[in-house]
C-alpha cells in the first residue's frame, strides 16, 4: 500500500490493506490479531502485523509492506541460481542478470 500519510483511518486501511479494524482486533478472513486497547494506530497495526513501513524521501511517500505474521515474509528478493536450457540447447544461469530487474514467466501445457 503506497500512501502520502501515515495519518491513516481505521477504514483506509482496511480498504488498502483487507486487513477490517474490529473491537478483537486486525481481521482478515478467519484470522484475527489483537492490536490492543484504544483506537486505531497506524505504526502500532502494522508492528502487530508484520508489515513494514519505508519512507520514500525523494517522492514523500509512504510504503506499507504486506503483513508477515509469524515472522514468514521474504528476507531477500535474491533468487536462487536457476539453470535451465535456451531454446538452442544451450545452458542458462539467472545469476547471469543479477542486479537487474527480471520477470519469470513459466508455462505447463498439463
Amino acid at each position: 500500500m503506497i500512501v502520502d500519510t501515515l495519518d491513516l483511518t481505521a477504514d483506509e486501511f482496511a480498504a488498502g490493506s483487507g486487513w477490517d479494524i474490529k473491537p478483537q482486533g486486525a481481521c482478515k478472513g478467519e484470522v484475527c490479531v489483537p492490536l490492543g486497547d484504544g483506537a486505531f494506530e497506524l505504526s502500532s497495526a502494522a508492528e502487530r502485523l508484520g508489515m513494514a513501513i519505508v519512507h520514500d524521501a525523494p517522492r514523500d511517500r509512504w510504503v506499507i509492506g504486506p503483513e508477515s505474521i509469524g515472522d514468514r515474509a521474504l528476507t531477500t528478493a535474491e533468487a536462487p541460481d536457476l539453470v535451465l536450457g535456451d531454446l538452442d540447447g544451450n545452458e542458462f544461469r539467472l545469476s547471469s542478470l543479477r542486479g537487474q530487474k527480471v520477470v519469470i514467466v513459466s508455462w505447463a501445457p498439463y
